[in-house]
């Protein structure tokens, strides 16, 4: 058999897949850009979704009872204070206490040089009993004159002469008993003590200065003044539209009233004693006094304090944060948060506000309403809950910051 040369073996199919191999790769590739667009589109959907929920903090709203607490700003008066001055003209012969010190009724606090009025008194006690000496002789003469004139020695005359010497004497007895007690008096008035429990003022007068009683309208000179300074009066004013709780807390008993000094370290409790008749038209307010036991002189006559009280107390009152009343340019409204997690506007009526909580009429018990965000909503907004900051917590309902709104 003839050698025939040899051809190199090759495949008639080879061509033809390489087509097929990269249509299936393009196939597979454009099935995975298909993929990773749709999730892409989907993340974004979402992202757009909790993009378009505005984060709120919401609160419910609760019922409870709220003492209604009024503020104002008051005046420490005394219940009393007195000017001591002298009665009789004298010298001051003794001081008998320091300025600024506590007193108790009666204490000596001035003694006057009393020898004139000494020597009055005693001059008066003597003809006193000088009187009784006199009556008691002419007694017996009166009894010697009846007894002979009972044996018809004597006229009737006589008799009547030593009846009118009696009668004479004991006048005159009742005149000189009127003296003496006048001239104790006058005696007492060489010795000042103090009408009250009190505290002293600055001393006007030293030993041996010269005093006298004042003359017609122009009054002597002021020795001392004495002040009472336990139990004390805070006076002030409340708004007339107060004033029907006011009276109704008094006759259902006594009306507690705190008092704090302007820089809030001291506090007192005391009771209202007085209520004047009569509105300030001026001010629409009326004056108000209350009584503090100050037994540590805490309050002080002339000094401004803080005075807070409750006369009257809101039943079954709907409460929310004090944050989430809204004002608007007709009326003021909270946002409610539906089930849906969207709000709605509700008006609401603001029947009394304090530091961290408000009463209003229009929201049901229980509903959520938005403390924070409001700012940023609409009426149909749909909200979501955001993490409050745990440093802040829940702030406390107790604190009273002003009155009920106008």
């Amino acid at each position: 058999m003839p050698n025939c040369p040899m051809k190199p073996i090759s495949s008639t199919h080879s061509p033809r897949r390489w087509p097929w191999v990269a249509g299936v790769a393009i196939l597979g590739a454009a099935l995975a850009a298909w993929w990773w667009l749709g999730t892409s589109r989907n993340q974004e959907a979402k992202g757009a979704t909790r993009a378009a929920a505005t984060l709120i903090v919401s609160a419910r709203a609760e019922t409870r009872d709220v003492p209604v607490r009024l503020r104002a700003n008051g005046t420490v008066t005394a219940l009393q204070t007195v000017d001591l001055r002298a009665q009789v003209t004298s010298t001051i012969a003794g001081i008998h206490f320091r300025e600024g010190q506590n007193v108790a009724r009666g204490d000596l606090l001035f003694s006057l040089d009393a020898r004139e009025a000494e020597a009055n008194l005693r001059k008066a006690m003597a003809q006193i009993e000088k009187d009784k000496f006199d009556l008691a002789t002419n007694k017996r003469n009166l009894e010697r004159q009846q007894d002979l004139f009972r044996q018809k020695f004597i006229a009737q005359a006589a008799l009547d002469v030593a009846q009118n010497q009696v009668d004479t004497l004991e006048g005159q007895l009742a005149v000189d008993t009127a003296a003496a007690e006048a001239a104790r008096v006058a005696r007492a008035y060489t010795e000042i003590r103090a009408p009250f429990a009190g505290r002293t003022g600055a001393i006007g007068v030293r030993e041996g200065s010269l005093v006298q009683p004042g003359t017609g309208t122009t009054p002597g000179a002021v020795l001392v003044t004495v002040t009472q300074i336990d139990p004390i009066s805070v006076a002030f004013t409340l708004p007339e539209r107060e004033l029907p709780g006011l009276q109704a807390a008094l006759r259902a008993g006594n009306v507690p009233v705190a008092v704090a000094t302007q820089d809030g370290r001291e506090k007192l409790t005391g009771k209202v004693t007085f209520v004047d008749n009569a509105v300030d038209s001026a001010t629409g307010t009326i004056k108000v006094k209350a009584d503090f036991a100050n037994p540590a002189g805490r309050l002080w006559p002339g000094q401004f304090v803080n005075i807070e009280l409750s006369p009257s107390t809101l039943r079954n009152a709907t409460v929310v944060p004090v944050q989430a009343v809204q004002t608007g340019p007709d009326n003021r409204y909270v946002y409610l948060v539906g089930a849906d997690n969207k709000v709605v506007q509700r008006p609401v009526k603001l029947s009394y506000v304090e530091e961290t909580f408000a009463v209003v009429d229009g929201v049901a018990p229980g509903s959520r309403v938005v403390v924070e965000g409001a700012q940023n909503l609409r009426p149909g907004s749909a909200v979501a809950e955001a993490q409050r900051d745990s440093a802040k917590g829940d702030r406390g309902q107790g604190d009273a910051r002003k009155d009920r709104p106008t």
